[in-house]
């Protein structure tokens, strides 16, 4: 797609054709068109907050949900995973808006869905069952609902775990991000030792994964380190845990020089916990590793505001 390719605005300019399109068709013949315009709002959404303009990316996504809601009345077996989909898609744009509880409802929807359709048909909808608990743990842990958080995320490692049994290479880069979220939760809720297990593990499955494919990987091999440095310190293991983020920032800097604007936001928090680390351990940072991301940082500041995103 134009978006993978880094195209997005002129795959944002296809996706409004598309929609446009795809509303004309939907006017003249609603029962056979209806669900491709439902699908065109979807896409168009996502590219809309690709590129920042967050408060339409929610108007779009909100009439495809609709749409696939009086779809799914009418046709359930056929358009209920379609409705699921939308409206984790929903909950993605109202949490971008700050819209919180509103995003908790619909993801709690969306995986009430999937578990149904998992019930049904386990081999189809297990692995979108446990990307919607995943989401809907970390809107749980953002509204203060550690425990029940807890709770959904322990259930997306477990059925993710049982995936990565069946079909290892589809499925591991998914159980280690569950665990890596887990990880954070249990740490949240004091269970600092099985913490400190489930982040090791996701660092470990990270890294395997960053030494085959590099460039796709090692974002969240860095992000992992990052979760496992915060683990070890609060376990009080300082020393590794310094280590431990300063291999996540060395693991990140080369796709960060090379593509400041992408990995910024993981950059400056991995950066900032290692320079806070260091300095509560009365230690200066590795000077030779920061200095080319401090420089890139200062080009990004200084280079001309995009002014065609919203804020």
């Amino acid at each position: 797609m134009l978006s993978e390719l880094g195209h997005r605005e002129e795959a944002l300019e296809r996706a409004r054709e598309a929609a446009e399109l795809y509303r004309a068709l939907a006017e003249a013949r609603p029962d056979v068109f209806r669900p491709d315009l439902a699908l065109s709002l979807n896409n168009l959404a996502n590219g809309l907050s690709d590129v920042g303009y967050r408060e339409e990316a929610l108007k779009w996504a909100r009439e495809a949900a609709e749409l696939y809601r009086a779809l799914a009345e009418a046709r359930p077996d056929a358009l209920r995973p379609d409705l699921a989909m939308s409206l984790n898609n929903l909950a993605n744009r109202l949490s971008a808006l700050g819209h919180r509880e509103e995003a908790l409802e619909r993801a709690h929807e969306a995986a009430e869905l999937y578990r149904a359709l998992a019930e049904a048909r386990p081999d189809a909808f297990r692995p979108y069952l446990a990307g919607s608990l995943n989401n809907l743990a970390a809107w749980l842990s953002a509204l203060g609902h550690r425990e029940e958080a807890l709770e959904r995320a322990r259930e997306a490692v477990d059925i993710r775990r049982a995936l990565v049994e069946a079909r290892p290479d589809v499925f591991r880069p998914d159980l280690a991000l569950s665990l890596n979220n887990l990880a954070t939760m249990l740490s949240d809720l004091g269970h600092r030792e099985e913490a400190l297990e489930r982040a090791r593990e996701a660092v470990d499955i990270h890294r395997a994964l960053a030494e085959a494919r590099p460039d796709a990987f090692r974002p969240n091999l860095a992000m992992s380190l990052g979760t496992l440095t915060n683990c070890l310190t609060a376990s009080g293991y300082r020393e590794e845990a310094l280590r431990s983020i300063q291999d996540g920032v060395a693991t990140l800097q080369s796709l960060f020089l090379a593509s400041p604007g992408a990995f910024a936001p993981l950059m400056a928090k991995l950066v900032s916990l290692y320079a806070r680390l260091a300095e509560e351990m009365g230690t200066e940072p590795d000077a030779t590793l920061l200095a080319p991301i401090i420089s890139a940082f200062q080009s990004l500041e200084s280079a001309p505001e995009d002014t065609a995103a919203e804020d």
